[in-house]
């Protein structure tokens, strides 16, 4: 054979999608994993025309599921971001649109059973430790796709997957201002180091000479911008103990901005180096726990609720991203406690990719 056939499943997970593996499926050691992943999406062509990839950042996605020896957790969720135009692969962040589509994808593959009309599984994200509780609708003995709930950036409706993020702060660092300060200045733009499912660095729109409402393609073609961006993040890297972060995709990027509707802020959220057609999941959470942070950079632009739990909004050109939070001022200062989304999946194909056996022969038998 001059090709490996690995099986697969491929789900649209909230505004991203891709391949969804068993990992017994696939090589053991990294770099060999990496190579394949790569080859897989068709990394390393702007197209992604040799591979499954759509080229772009939310299309070069993959997940990997197994059973959990956590006993916390039902499934292990290893993700992985693979680049677009070059053959890079980062495991090294987690992605919380990926993650709708685990709890569809581990039922599917016979990982976790059906319980009834609605199945609840614990998910842990292996990249950075964090557990999510998510609640899947499998009416008859199977996953269900079809319902009303519609998500901004996905056309049509869908049935709905509820996700409950705990032990989220500090997700990659161990601390919620991994730097010890909640606001800070780097090249003469104040911003916040924050971790809260995803490390981020965010600042005010404004402070870098834009609005904050502007289309994916205007910030896309704001070069200037993305050179600015780009030294804030590597510094924040170097800052948050994560060290060169030339080549990682982690700390993401967050600017912020006044709502421009009935949100409680707008935000844009930044892949690191292009700009997310809408939000994500994780960077949504990280966003709204600064918005409620005393002393961070949004602290005073956002509308913040007064009670908790509480709905959070944040806008962004495609509409909005609503974010469940649990939080609390007390003696101790400010608690992140908690946060859930209600998103959606859809499983769009499923079959068996090709790689060339040169990149992996496949398992010894």
């Amino acid at each position: 054979m001059t090709q490996t056939a690995i099986p697969y499943l491929f789900l649209r997970g909230g505004t991203s999608r891709g391949p969804y593996f068993n990992r017994a499926d696939l090589p053991e050691d990294r770099e060999t994993l990496a190579q394949v992943l790569a080859t897989v999406m068709g990394a390393g062509n702007p197209r992604n025309i040799d591979g499954l990839g759509g080229g772009n950042a939310v299309t070069t996605k993959v997940a990997m599921l197994s059973a959990s020896d956590d006993p916390e957790a039902d499934i292990d969720y290893f993700f992985a971001q693979v680049a677009v135009e070059d053959r890079l692969v980062d495991f090294a962040p987690t992605c919380g649109n990926i993650l709708v589509g685990v709890g569809p994808a581990a039922i599917e593959m016979g990982l976790v059973p059906v319980a009834g009309d609605t199945t609840s599984l614990r998910i842990r994200a292996v990249n950075t430790g964090a557990l999510v509780e998510a609640v899947v609708q499998t009416p008859g003995g199977s996953v269900r796709y079809d319902g009303e709930v519609a998500i901004d950036g996905v056309p049509g409706t869908a049935a709905p997957v509820a996700l409950n993020f705990m032990e989220v702060v500090g997700s990659r660092t161990g601390a919620l201002f991994p730097t010890g300060a909640a606001c800070e200045t780097i090249n003469g733009v104040a911003v916040t180091c924050i971790d809260v499912a995803m490390p981020m660095m965010i600042a005010r729109a404004a402070d870098l000479g834009i609005t904050g409402h502007e289309s994916q393609q205007d910030l896309d073609d704001n070069a200037g911008l993305f050179k600015r961006i780009e030294a804030l993040r590597l510094e924040s890297g170097q800052r948050m103990g994560l060290g060169d972060v030339t080549k990682s995709v982690v700390p993401k990027v967050g600017l912020v901005a006044e709502p421009a509707h009935a949100g409680h802020m707008a935000a844009r959220y930044f892949m690191p180096w292009t700009t997310h057609p809408t939000l994500a999941v994780t960077g949504s959470q990280c966003l709204t726990a600064c918005a409620l942070a005393p002393g961070t950079v949004a602290y005073d632009l956002a509308r913040r609720p007064t009670e908790s739990p509480a709905t959070f909004t944040l806008e962004h050109p495609m509409g909005t991203m609503d974010v469940l939070v649990q939080f609390e001022y007390g003696a101790d200062g400010f608690q992140f406690i908690s946060a859930g989304v209600t998103r959606t999946a859809r499983l769009l194909a499923r079959g068996e990719v090709m790689v060339p056996s040169g990149i992996w022969a496949g398992h010894a038998i």
